[in-house]
């Protein structure tokens, strides 16, 4: 029988040693190398000298086919054990690991380093340096990106903006070198470039009041006014973005920088003895580029345009609105009236370039011949009556009558009438035909001596009542005037308490003033009688007339329309 030696028996805190003593050498998060032992179809099993092989999958090594067994590698220890008991290890891990590593160590925040674009991510690209870099979407370029896409997959030179070495993050720009190398060329162009000098450039930018081009170094500002000696509403009428222009350089403003920029300035400004080209008078072919209420604009030349004012449109018509007329594209013959070359304003005639009419009314109607027509309107001071292809004359109402005043010509005519007038007065260049009516008799008043003399017992119609009196419609349709003081031997309180519309009566002509073209009549006692008054009792005349005066007056009826 043999005896165990207790002394040589380990205790159990020396296999608790001898396990911890395995694992003191290793260190999760760490870099370790280890040794190729077995290369399968999907991955490699890798020696760290630990208890079991680590497996590393095939995908994470650069160089898979190259691989061989015994080869030293190193590897990334992420956990001593997983649950089959064996190292979680990575290859990759490594490798960003140790980029991380020399990144720290020879890289700095401000440093240029080159990186690749791999993929999108929101807010901006990943770019690999070694290690992934973030780029946000407003420092991949200057200016706004469209798409970011087409950065993908294309090596740049970028910024080292921020290192988070907590979080293992980095943050690149590209906008700030290519400010930093834009601002070296601008400071060089502005040391070379001259105002007149011809430079190409890019079309880098439209807005609504021009396009910004790039003169390879800096900006420049084609403002829309430089773009065209012609009309333009809009930039890209003339340009697209990509574009590739030579510009004038205009100004140049070293303080702030700017430099502004002219296409038209490239060619003769078509105004220059524009005069010569287009003399006054003479008939020219164009366009309608624009049309505003007051007038149309035609192009009759690349950069010139001319105005044809709505009041040059139409010799008869009233013409309110341009486009009652024409419209934009239309081809129209016109007439050069002026031309201001200082303002660069050329006026066009379009009613010219057809005979007018009021010349041709002129000479068929001379002055003191009659016409026919129709009345179209009437306003308070007339009546226009059409002649002609729509023109128009106008009788006044001083000339309706030579013996009775009209105050409105509703008094002797109304629309759709057919007057015969006599011309008075034609102004072609005003436009203007004045009529008249009375102008077809005789005026009675040249002869008013022959019809009646102071004295005379006269025969009338009441005509008209007003407050002062009643007039009376004598022979010739001249009118007499029975003042209200000559009404009777009574005193008269209303004319009509003694008259009526429509009363005849007999009157002495107690005056007559040829001047003012007046005759005055009177009615006392013993002088006058009314032949249509009804007999009464007394000299009030009172009965039937005074009732309907009274309804009248109730009414409310004015004295003109009883």
């Amino acid at each position: 029988m043999e005896f165990v030696n207790l002394e040589n028996i380990p205790s159990m805190d020396d296999l608790l040693g001898e396990v911890d003593s395995s694992t003191e050498n290793y260190v999760e998060g760490k870099l370790i190398s280890g040794i190729v032992v077995e290369k399968k179809d999907n991955g490699a099993l890798i020696d760290i000298g630990y208890k079991a092989e680590g497996f590393v999958g095939k995908d994470e090594f650069k160089d898979w086919d190259g691989l061989k067994v015994k080869d030293q590698v190193d590897v990334f220890l992420e956990t001593i054990e997983d649950e089959n008991n064996m190292p979680e290890i990575s290859v990759q891990k490594a490798e960003l690991q140790k980029s991380w590593d020399i990144l720290l160590t020879e890289r700095n925040e401000g440093d240029i380093v080159k990186g690749l674009v791999k993929y999108r991510v929101k807010g901006g690209l990943i770019i690999d340096i070694g290690v992934d870099g973030f780029l946000p979407g407003s420092h991949v370029d200057i200016g706004p990106v469209r798409n970011l896409d087409d950065f993908l997959n294309k090596e740049f030179e970028f910024k080292i903006l921020k290192i988070n070495i907590d979080r293992k993050n980095i943050i690149l720009s590209r906008r700030e070198l290519l400010e930093e190398a834009r601002e070296e060329q601008k400071e060089a162009l502005l040391k070379v470039i001259n105002i007149g000098d011809i430079r190409k450039g890019i079309v880098k930018n439209i807005t609504d009041f021009g396009a910004f081009i790039d003169l390879n170094g800096m900006d420049g500002l084609l403002h829309i006014t430089d773009m065209s000696w012609g009309r333009i509403s809009h930039p890209s009428e003339m340009l697209a973005m990509g574009d590739e222009i030579e510009v004038m350089i205009l100004d140049i403003d070293t303080e702030k920088r700017r430099v502004s920029l002219g296409l038209k300035q490239k060619s003769k400004d078509p105004w220059e003895k524009i005069g010569e080209r287009f003399p006054v008078n003479t008939s020219i072919k164009g366009k309608v580029v624009n049309i505003m209420p007051y007038g149309a604009f035609v192009e009759i030349e690349e950069g010139i345009e001319g105005l044809i004012h709505v009041s040059e449109m139409s010799w008869t018509k009233r013409i309110t609105r341009a486009s009652d007329v024409l419209m934009v594209g239309e081809e129209v013959e016109a007439i050069i009236l002026d031309i201001q070359s200082e303002t660069k304003k050329i006026s066009l005639g379009l009613r010219q370039t057809t005979e007018n009419p009021w010349e041709i009314i002129a000479q068929k109607y001379p002055v003191n011949s009659t016409v026919k027509g129709k009345v179209r309107n009437l306003t308070s001071y007339g009546a226009f009556v059409e002649i002609q292809d729509d023109i128009d004359g106008m009788i006044h109402v001083s000339d309706m009558s030579w013996t009775r005043k009209i105050n409105n010509p509703a008094e002797v005519l109304k629309k759709g009438d057919e007057v015969e007038a006599v011309v008075l007065e034609i102004n072609p260049e005003q436009q203007r035909i004045s009529l008249g009516i009375k102008q077809l008799g005789e005026d009675p008043w040249e002869k008013i001596e022959d019809l009646f003399k102071i004295g005379d017992m006269v025969k009338g119609s009441v005509t008209k009542i007003t407050s002062y009196g009643a007039f009376v419609e004598l022979m010739n349709g001249i009118d007499g005037l029975v003042h209200i003081t000559q009404l009777s031997d009574k005193k008269v309180n209303r004319v009509k308490d003694v008259l009526n519309l429509g009363d005849d009566i007999e009157a002495k002509v107690i005056k007559i003033d040829n001047d003012e073209r007046r005759i005055a009549l009177s009615m006392r006692s013993g002088q006058a009688s009314n032949f249509n008054a009804a007999p009464a009792a007394d000299a009030s005349f009172g009965g039937i007339g005074d009732i309907f005066d009274s309804a009248l007056e109730g009414l409310d009826v004015p004295d003109d329309k009883k």
